[in-house]
């Protein structure tokens, strides 16, 4: 059985290689590279490698082995791929459902070894041609505002001072930041004023921005230029703002930033997003919060 584990392995793997590859030659991923891509390779080892035990085992093997390839490579980040794995283990049991059921109903003997090797070959162009259907769709991307707010125990002007530039930024980090979610840990301004540039440093990489709208101590409007951070960019950052309203003795204070993104489908995906943005705006407003607490402690 083992021979035949290693076998359903390596085959589901190289399936499910090409199909990453083949599915997101375009700008985004959608059904393809989350359901399609893992169906066919689950599917033609479900046929390929008889007894339950054996293909079940092969295709989660070669899951998990695609995904740890792509996380080595660059290509993919462990958040992203914690993110997709629901999806990715669903179609993976039901295309090797599928086939194992397939193979049972017809009992292919001889002739399953040739079966085997037309289906793996077969399955590149499956996925290509879903790739072809789908890119319209995946071209379109999806526009969203996500905000946040916190209240800040001081006055707009000294709030202000805060975000204006971030010298090192320390809070609690939530959990998405332990497996691989950006941590933001400076921003610089060149000088005040709209048409300045503002640089704010991760732990990995930077984005560069160009203030749009300076009403010190109420509005700052930010155009996010480039993105110089890790992995292929399915979620893209446009804009971004701080907006400052006063509220008795503190400040409410809402952080704003407009993502493009196209992946899809949409019900899965946005809520996932807007989870990632708001931990990076709560990192970065908890960091306020405590300057402007400790501030008020000094004499």
């Amino acid at each position: 059985m083992t021979k035949r584990i290693v076998i359903g392995s390596l085959t589901g793997l190289a399936i499910g290689l090409i199909g990453f590859f083949v599915a997101v030659s375009g700008r985004g991923m959608g059904i393809v590279m989350f359901l399609l891509v893992p169906v066919v390779a689950g599917f033609v080892v479900g046929w390929a490698i008889p007894g339950r035990k054996a293909f079940m085992v092969s295709a989660m093997i070669s899951l998990v082995g695609s995904l740890v390839v792509l996380i080595a490579v660059g290509k993919e980040g462990l958040l992203c791929a914690l993110m997709a794995l629901p999806f990715l283990v669903l179609g993976v049991t039901i295309g090797a459902l599928l086939g194992a059921g397939l193979r049972e109903a017809v009992k292919p003997r001889g002739a399953q070894n040739l079966t085997s090797s037309m289906f793996a070959l077969m399955a590149p162009l499956v996925i290509f041609a879903g790739q072809k259907i789908e890119k319209p769709i995946l071209d379109q991307a999806h526009t969203e505002l996500i905000s946040t707010t916190v209240r800040v125990a001081d006055t707009p002007q000294h709030t202000w001072l805060l975000i204006e530039t971030v010298d090192s930024i320390h809070s609690t980090k939530p959990w998405l930041m332990y497996v691989g979610l950006p941590i933001p840990q400076r921003c610089t301004l060149e000088r005040p004023g709209v048409g300045a540039k503002r640089t704010c440093y991760f732990d990995k990489g930077y984005i560069e921005e160009t203030v749009t709208e300076w009403d010190p101590p109420h509005n700052m409007g930010l155009r996010i230029d480039r993105t110089h951070m890790p992995g292929r960019h399915w979620m893209g950052f446009e804009n971004a703002g701080y907006h400052l309203e006063p509220d008795g003795d503190g400040t409410l204070l809402t952080r704003t930033t407009t993502i493009s993104t196209h992946l899809y489908p949409r019900w899965y995906w946005r809520p996932l997003e807007t989870m990632g943005v708001q931990s990076e705006h709560r990192y970065i407003l908890e960091h306020v919060v405590s300057e402007a607490m400790y501030d008020a402690t000094k004499p």
